[in-house]
């Protein structure tokens, strides 16, 4: 199913995190986790804010598309970028994509990275499509959790 009228795309805030969430839930290669929840979700915004997008059809009921950004003073990253399947094809995750890196730019960040599944090779396809490169053979990421949570 298309629809005709494109959604608006609009500033993440808090009030959003329910539909967030929801949208998660239904989007295939996204996983949910912990650090996705309520009060990760506030600092992540608070600390990072104008700098992370939705997509919100004109009936103002939930979301079809995320786009969240933040940066640690030196490099940007972009996480859950996102659209809902039936919304797909529109050009709502390069606008909102968009939207993220002129908002770092501006916040004086120059090099921006993102992560994605190894095994979404749909998502792999999009960002190579838009120019992102594959730099696995350089780079290896570690990562570490805190907490007894496999899940974090």
């Amino acid at each position: 199913m298309r629809h005709p009228a494109l959604p608006d795309i609009l500033p993440m805030t808090l009030d959003d995190h329910a539909d967030f969430t929801a949208m998660m839930l239904r989007t295939p290669g996204v996983v949910l986790r912990t650090a996705d929840g309520y009060a990760a979700t506030q600092r992540y915004l608070e600390r990072n804010p104008g700098l992370s997008f939705v997509a919100r059809p004109a009936n103002g009921e939930g979301i079809v598309g995320c786009a969240m950004a933040g940066h640690d003073g030196r490099r940007g990253y972009l996480q859950h970028v996102m659209v809902d399947p039936d919304y797909r094809q529109l050009g709502l995750a390069r606008t909102m994509v968009d939207h993220c890196l002129v908002a770092l730019l501006e916040a004086g960040i120059e090099k921006v990275h993102l992560d994605t599944l190894a095994d979404n090779h749909e998502a792999h396809r999009f960002w190579q499509h838009l120019g992102w490169a594959d730099r696995r053979d350089e780079i290896v990421k570690f990562s570490r959790v805190l907490v007894e949570d496999a899940n974090a």
